[in-house]
């Protein structure tokens, strides 16, 4: 069983930073593909960016992804939010069967609680 523990959710002003953290206390969670995924109220769960198990880190558009091997954790930066990035972040783990990653839900096993992000002036 692979336990993920979200962080870091807030509220912050239109254009603002955050910083999520996705932690676990097994060293195995290396072995796993990363995928964040975001829900908003009334709308679908969607990917937001994913990082497999061979890759440290890796970024598209306002959204950068990295691991730190020595904390075991996934780390989400987010910059330039918008009001449309409100959502309930989560953090979910696969197991790494292929070197590439995909933000495929049913594809991920291990699902974190979740952490709220709220764009808001």
């Amino acid at each position: 069983q692979l336990e993920l523990v979200e962080s870091g959710g807030d509220l912050v002003q239109p254009g603002g930073s955050l910083r999520l953290s996705c932690t676990s206390s097994a060293p195995s969670s290396q072995d796993y593909n990363i995928g964040w995924f975001r829900q908003a109220p009334g709308k679908d769960r969607e990917g937001v960016l994913c990082l497999s198990a061979s890759e440290s880190a890796t970024q598209k558009g306002r959204f950068t992804l990295w691991r730190d091997y020595a904390k075991n954790g996934v780390y989400l930066q987010m910059s330039s939010l918008k009001p449309e990035d409100t959502a309930v972040y989560h953090c979910a783990a696969a197991p790494a069967t292929s070197s590439s990653c995909s933000l495929d839900v049913p594809l991920y096993n291990y699902w974190g609680q979740g952490t709220q992000v709220t764009v808001s002036a």
